[in-house]
């Protein structure tokens, strides 16, 4: 078998870390090297071509989910004619949704990352990230009225407990008076 091109290394590299990003998201950071690159479509052999370690691909993988969701907040500012208060209110309701509850690959890297990042250490660089892209988060929820981490700590810990109990008609209300409670707020 010959070496890929250049072009191609960088295409699987990207493959490679937008599988991890979603698949760290669906079933955390302890997914195997192997499992990631089938899922790829890659082989196993070829993962230390291209990171120098497992932790290194969620370093990259991290960055690249909070990313996704900074784009996801300026697209939601783009559609709602730069109106942030919009903007914030279809994210929550959103955020607070069955649909994000029963898609975590796609979701929200807060939520989904927050057990492996507190198995992190602290000089970890994907826990830096992760840090960061809660702060970015917590400030872009921030209102004239409402402090941002108050309305992520909502968030998040509502979205938990819906992914934890879903199933069950607890789920859907714990969703629902968690939109109502930040609808309140606003």
């Amino acid at each position: 078998m010959g070496r890929v091109s250049q072009a191609q290394a960088e295409e699987n590299r990207r493959r490679v870390v937008e599988t991890a990003s979603h698949l760290f998201r669906e079933r955390g950071t302890h997914v195997s090297v192997a499992d990631l690159m089938k899922a790829a479509g890659l082989t196993h052999g070829g993962f230390y071509k291209q990171f120098a370690s497992k932790e290194a691909l969620i370093d990259e993988a991290t960055a690249h989910a909070f990313a996704e969701l900074t784009r996801r907040h300026r697209n939601g500012l783009e559609q709602h004619g730069e109106r942030r208060d919009t903007a914030q209110r279809a994210l929550i309701d959103t955020y607070l949704s069955p649909e994000h509850r029963d898609s975590p690959a796609d979701g929200c890297p807060v939520a989904a990352l927050a057990t492996d990042m507190a198995r992190e250490g602290g000089d970890q660089e994907a826990r830096r990230i992760y840090t960061e892209g809660v702060g970015d988060f917590a400030q872009w929820l921030t209102t004239e009225d409402q402090d941002g981490i108050t309305r992520l700590c909502t968030m998040f810990g509502a979205l938990v407990l819906a992914r934890a109990t879903s199933g069950s008609p607890l789920s859907d209300e714990i969703l629902s008076t968690a939109r109502a409670a930040l609808a309140a707020g606003s």
